[in-house]
């Protein structure tokens, strides 16, 4: 097992440093590949569907992204805990490439069509449901413990600015040439895939051979049941985001509401980044230290606030509505910044290594329910009830929710700083490893 020296800032270590170009061009490559897939299956549909119908569609993508995550997740977190989680992106990682590059010549050649739209969106499901925990869980394995606080900030900030700014990238490659947009996704992957091969030799988890992966699979989940503050972050996340799907709907906005097209479509996607890279900004220069559970709690209804007023930009004079619909994004990314920026360092640092890919593959279920599902679940009542109706709404969703969870919750409410208990997390680790 190889030994890291001590040092004062993870970005110190050559590996940590290739795995956060990798993380970044990953997580653009694909959240640049999610609004596009939106975009195009909402304009093939368009071509024979009304708004309604046509707004369905972007739930079903959000639908064909989240079943391969759901049904896999207790095997992929199992996976991140017990192999090489540096062979598991690299092998992902191809399969993106792949993807991307098929829909890029498809495009090009005109044969695109929403049967492959909907099967590539799948692969993507696939691919994202392994290498989501292994990227997760790796950053731990990059830097000794006294870096890990900062390592763990700085990956989720790379990861939430790349999840935000990568839709900006989409909408205007879409907007300059189609096809170039899935060729650009398919660029950057590769880019991921190259910065993963540069990292060496990580320690790697002891692994468990007296149990059954299936009782190991449980443990998973087991763990986050019996911490309740880990559950408390996790699932606020879940129900929060999964109600204020805003940006799930604005392809609808941009060409149907505010009537700004595939450009101003850009612009919309681009303000949450604006939000996030300037939040993130501000946790590099001042991180944060106390009240981190009042914070994340806050960001959360300042979250729903922002999604509300983007959803009145459909009552605004349109010489105005684009304005203010970008101001209310840039605010929006920049409160989910903060409440990411919580969420990750609390869960990487109260998770033991050797449970840090299951409880990582929960996680990303739950993000993946708040963004995908959240996806079918705008779409598909955006078709019901109207896409100004689904935003308002959710946005006030996102607001209960976040006061009962303050209420259910209050280790959440009470958590001061991310540090970790001196016990707990890495006995029960060793309890469940000794059980037989």
């Amino acid at each position: 097992m190889t030994v890291l020296p001590p040092a004062s800032h993870p970005l110190s270590y050559g590996n940590f440093r290739a795995y956060l170009v990798g993380r970044l061009a990953a997580v653009l490559a694909q959240y640049s590949m999610m609004i596009v897939l939106g975009w195009q299956a909402y304009n093939v549909a368009r071509e024979t569907m009304d708004t309604s119908g046509a707004a369905a569609q972007l739930g079903l993508i959000g639908l064909a992204q989240f079943l391969p995550l759901f049904f896999l997740t207790p095997v992929t977190g199992w996976v991140a805990d017990h192999y090489d989680r540096r062979k598991i992106t690299r092998i992902t990682l191809c399969l993106l490439i792949v993807a991307a590059a098929i829909l890029a010549l498809a495009t090009y050649e005109g044969w695109v069509s929403l049967p492959l739209i909907f099967g590539i969106a799948a692969v993507v499901g696939i691919a994202r449901a392994f290498n989501g925990p292994a990227y997760s869980a790796l950053a731990p394995n990059l830097v000794p413990r006294e870096a890990l606080p900062n390592a763990i900030a700085i990956s989720s900030v790379a990861w939430q600015a790349g999840s935000i700014i990568g839709p900006a990238l989409g909408g205007y490659a879409y907007a300059a040439t189609p096809w170039g947009a899935y060729a650009l996704a398919s660029a950057l992957f590769a880019t991921a895939l190259i910065a993963m091969i540069f990292i060496g030799p990580v320690p790697q988890p002891p692994r468990d051979t007296t149990r059954h992966p299936v009782r190991q699979m449980i443990d998973g989940l087991t763990y986050v049941r019996s911490n309740r503050l880990v559950l408390a972050t996790i699932t606020l996340d879940l129900f929060a985001v999964l109600l204020a799907g805003a940006t799930a709907l604005l392809p609808v906005y941009a060409r149907d509401i505010l009537h700004v097209g595939s450009t101003g479509l850009g612009h919309l996607a681009a303000a949450p980044g604006v939000g996030a890279g300037l939040t993130a900004l501000w946790f590099s220069f001042r991180p944060m230290k106390k009240d981190v559970g009042v914070k994340m709690l806050g960001a959360v209804i300042l979250f729903g606030l922002a999604t509300i007023a983007f959803g009145l930009t459909a009552f605004v004079p349109h010489s105005i509505a684009i304005e203010i619909g970008i101001g209310a994004l840039v605010i929006l990314g920049g409160a989910d910044m903060i409440s990411v920026y919580v969420r990750q360092s609390l869960i990487q640092l109260h998770t033991p290594d050797a449970m840090r890919g299951r409880v990582s593959s929960l996680s990303q279920l739950t993000i993946s329910a708040s963004n995908e599902l959240g996806e079918a679940e705008s779409g598909f009542l955006a078709a019901l009830v109207g896409p100004v109706a689904a935003v308002i709404g959710g946005g006030i969703g996102a607001i209960v929710i976040t006061l009962v969870w303050a209420r259910l919750f209050p280790e959440l409410r009470l958590a001061r700083t991310f540090d970790p208990p001196e016990t707990g997390a890495s006995n029960f680790s060793q309890e469940r490893v000794h059980e037989s």
